[in-house]
């Protein structure tokens, strides 16, 4: 931590289970220093405690010349939890060809279905991950253990794991996952175990605090972008087409913005930290009037999570604990098929869902890269008896972050933000930016 920051609560210290002895058997690798720290700013936006900027200093990523289990006793064990995100299967296979290959541990096994996969009751079996049966599970979107929502109790995982004789847990999973983690790691930490908790947050929406990008968003992105460009299509085809899109996206609106980024063919973007409205001067209905009697077709993206403040709320959650929402596609066409009624006005509207077919594959190019080095980091941190983080790419740098930074707060976009204003340039919805209660307006002023 620099002496700069004025805020001595911002912690970012990675516990260690000990002192690490043993030389590293890697052969070929330049060491980490654990020392060696990467600084960064931190904001309101990073934590809600931060008043003024500061900085924190965080570990680097990266093997040490000194490990501190001895590879030929260490046993590791892979969960995968929450739901299906692209390069699931390229992490598990980056960790089980990381501690094979390159540390010869001596066993890693795969926790079937989740959490529940450490509870006898479930009756799920467990599966040994070798080089053989991973080798190919990069080329499959999924994950090849299984995974599960909702919680477990920690001491009945903990109990499972010492039965295992575990030394090592890679927990792949989003926000509410690593809180979990957190929570097993805190009773290893109680019963004075000797057991590593590494995290590799996995988030579709890119939501995780202090993660820059989560692995499998830019394969998100690029799905998305194909759904995208058939609603353009559709709507060109016919007089007054509407190409309505919903992507994924819970409280934060990354996948909606970056895909309109990346194909400039939206027209409207709805996110969930962006509130709009209907009707009125400045209303989404208005504007969509305005939009097709100038260029006769529109197309709006809209993240799962938007438009919530004109629902009802439903009051129930889910297996993970959020919120059920409100279905704001069916809000929408009925709101637009409404609206151009009363006007007498034609209308075509093509609604489309891809979000199963996003989270569902194979991981590109780029995740793949992502995947493998956060697969190798894990178990570097691992094995020099780390534990209590996750590993994570800031600001283009691998570092180590600690279980209570990354569950303090959801990530969400800034709409006051460049990012967000470049959005908006795209897609010619200008209007108002939302200060806390307010509602954004919309209004129509390209002819893109």
């Amino acid at each position: 931590m620099s002496d700069a920051c004025p805020f001595p609560a911002i912690d970012a210290s990675i516990p260690v289970l000990g002192t690490a002895k043993i030389p590293s058997p890697l052969p070929y690798c330049r060491f980490m220093d654990d020392t060696a720290r990467t600084r960064v700013e931190l904001t309101n936006e990073d934590l809600d405690e931060i008043t003024t900027p500061c900085f924190a200093e965080f570990e680097v990523a990266g093997p040490r010349g000194k490990i501190y289990f001895d590879s030929s006793k260490a046993k590791a064990a892979i969960v995968t939890c929450g739901g299906l995100c692209p390069g699931i299967n390229d992490v598990i296979r980056a960790i089980v060809m990381e501690a094979h290959h390159n540390y010869d541990i001596a066993a890693t096994l795969g926790i079937r279905y989740g959490l529940q996969g450490f509870i006898p009751s479930f009756g799920h079996s467990l599966m040994e991950l070798t080089p053989e049966n991973v080798s190919d599970i990069h080329q499959f979107g999924g994950t090849m253990l299984g995974s599960s929502r909702g919680p477990q109790e920690a001491v009945d995982i903990v109990d499972a794991l010492e039965r295992f004789n575990v030394s090592m847990l890679f927990i792949i999973g989003g926000d509410g996952t690593m809180r979990a983690a957190r929570r097993i790691q805190e009773e290893i930490t109680a019963r004075r175990g000797k057991i590593s908790v590494i995290g590799v947050p996995k988030t579709i929406d890119n939501d995780i605090s202090f993660v820059t990008r989560s692995f499998g968003f830019d394969t998100a992105v690029e799905k998305a972008t194909e759904a995208i460009r058939c609603a353009h299509t559709e709507a060109l085809g016919v007089l007054n087409g509407v190409g309505l899109v919903k992507v994924m996206g819970r409280e934060s609106g990354f996948i909606a913005a970056q895909a309109t980024l990346a194909l400039k063919e939206v027209n409207y973007v709805l996110v969930p930290e962006y509130p709009f409205t209907l009707h009125g001067d400045h209303g989404l209905l208005p504007s969509l009037e305005k939009r097709l009697a100038r260029r006769r077709h529109a197309v709006i993206v809209a993240a799962e999570g938007a438009g919530q403040h004109l629902l009802a709320a439903s009051g129930k959650k889910d297996a993970s604990g959020n919120p059920v929402l409100g279905d704001v596609a069916s809000l929408l066409t009925s709101e637009i098929d409404a609206y151009f009624k009363s006007k007498n006005l034609p209308l075509t509207l093509k609604y489309i869902d891809p979000s199963y077919i996003i989270r569902s594959v194979p991981a590109n190019a780029n995740d793949r890269v992502y995947c493998g080095f956060l697969g190798q980091h894990a178990v570097h941190a691992a094995m020099a008896g780390k534990t209590g983080m996750v590993v994570s790419k800031l600001f283009g740098r691998y570092v180590h972050l600690p279980f209570d930074l990354v569950t303090r707060k959801r990530k969400r976009l800034n709409v006051h933000s460049d990012y967000w204003r470049a959005v908006l340039e795209s897609t010619g919805q200008h209007g108002v930016t939302p200060l806390p209660g307010d509602e954004a307006t919309l209004c129509l002023n390209k002819d893109g």
